[in-house]
């Protein structure tokens, strides 16, 4: 069968994924209902009514029957995963709780929780609780040791060169041009998601060309930013008045060519030339008797043997790895980025020496494509 790609699908969200092929989906991003069990309106302090979360499909009769939807959907979810792909799932404290826990429960391997922090949240009004400013999401890959797609260097990119941290800040609801609306200016979908949060999702945990499925699709949120990035996607939905807006607004995209080099954001250490630590030193980038230093911390160091280990100050030998984490008790270390050489009296990383081995050997001239 083939996958009905750039389509959305009308009806029931798990009959739909129960008829796409098994193991074939890179990407899901869901926002299922949050059951917020809202009681009673609210109003603000002047008496006008919020406009909250209050449609049928967020109505649930209990905590059981909530359970169940998300076994569901979950369970039909984890079916289409590939085995290399991730899920993300976004609630509130209302729900991301019960739905983590069930998540664990069929096998998922939780990766990170997310944090959205909204520079704009809802006050409480009525000053019995604190403001909701934030939602959380869960990622997480098909199982525990499974390999996933993570553009660490992208997000980078997207963060002044620091690592990216999971509290995402400055990420503001929908609204302005973004939101969209009926003919009459009113907003189509109580909870549309704003489009920088999903940009994040997708340059994160997916390439162009791969699958980014949504069984929640609403307004269409996930297949416009996945448009604009390259991406094939898959909306499920069962409301027809959703469905209309939501494709009127993907076609509406018009992204830029494709430029296989400009839309590659994979982490250059993944697509890179492998390069062993032991070619360096045969090849005479480096030199056996040479000093390393540890996290440029000169009072903790190794010596580098002829047989490629290192052997630290306190007579632990072992690979560049299994030496960084000997220093550091036990805990994974790539030393790579860890041991440092001097060179004229500068420190730079073993990663930078392996850098340009790679180009002064033209390793990069000899890979395909």
């Amino acid at each position: 069968m083939n996958l009905p790609l750039n389509k959305i699908l009308k009806g029931d969200c798990v009959e739909n994924l129960n008829s796409l092929p098994e193991k074939s989906i890179d990407l899901i991003f869901a926002d299922p209902p949050y059951n917020l069990q809202l009681q009673n309106e609210l109003h603000r302090p002047n008496m006008t009514k919020v406009d909250a979360v209050d449609d049928h499909w967020d109505q649930f009769d209990s905590f059981q029957a909530y359970d169940e939807f998300t076994r569901k959907w979950l369970t039909a979810c984890k079916r289409v995963l590939k085995t290399t792909g991730t899920i993300w799932v976004i609630g509130s404290y209302h729900n991301i709780f019960r739905v983590g826990t069930i998540m664990q429960d069929l096998g998922f391997w939780m990766l990170n929780d997310v944090i959205w922090v909204k520079t704009n949240p809802m006050p409480n009004f009525r000053g019995v609780r604190f403001t909701n400013a934030h939602e959380t999401m869960i990622w997480a890959s098909s199982g525990k040791g499974a390999k996933y797609t993570f553009n660490h260097q992208a997000m980078k990119g997207l963060n002044e060169e620091k690592q990216m941290r999971s509290d995402w800040w400055l990420l503001s609801l929908a609204t302005g041009s973004e939101r969209v609306k009926d003919e009459n200016g009113k907003k189509v979908h109580s909870t549309q998601k704003p489009e920088p949060l999903l940009y994040r999702v997708i340059l994160s945990s997916s390439n162009p060309g791969d699958v980014v499925l949504d069984p929640f699709f609403g307004s269409g949120t996930t297949g416009a930013v996945a448009k604009r990035l390259h991406r094939n996607w898959i909306g499920l939905e069962r409301e027809e008045k959703y469905i209309k807006v939501a494709q009127k607004r993907i076609d509406a995209i018009q992204p830029e060519t494709l430029d296989p080099q400009t839309f590659d954001v994979k982490s250059k250490s993944k697509s890179a030339p492998k390069v062993e630590f032991s070619l360096l030193v045969e090849n005479g980038f480096l030199q056996a008797g040479q000093k390393l230093f540890f996290s440029k911390d000169k009072s903790r160091f190794a010596t580098i043997k002829p047989d490629a280990r290192i052997r630290t100050a306190d007579g632990f030998e072992g690979s560049i790895h299994k030496a960084g984490s000997h220093y550091m008790n036990d805990a994974p270390c790539n030393g790579w980025d860890h041991w440092h050489l001097q060179e004229n009296g500068c420190l730079i990383s073993l990663g930078d020496v392996r850098e340009k081995y790679r180009i002064e050997k033209g390793l990069y001239d000899e890979q395909p494509g």
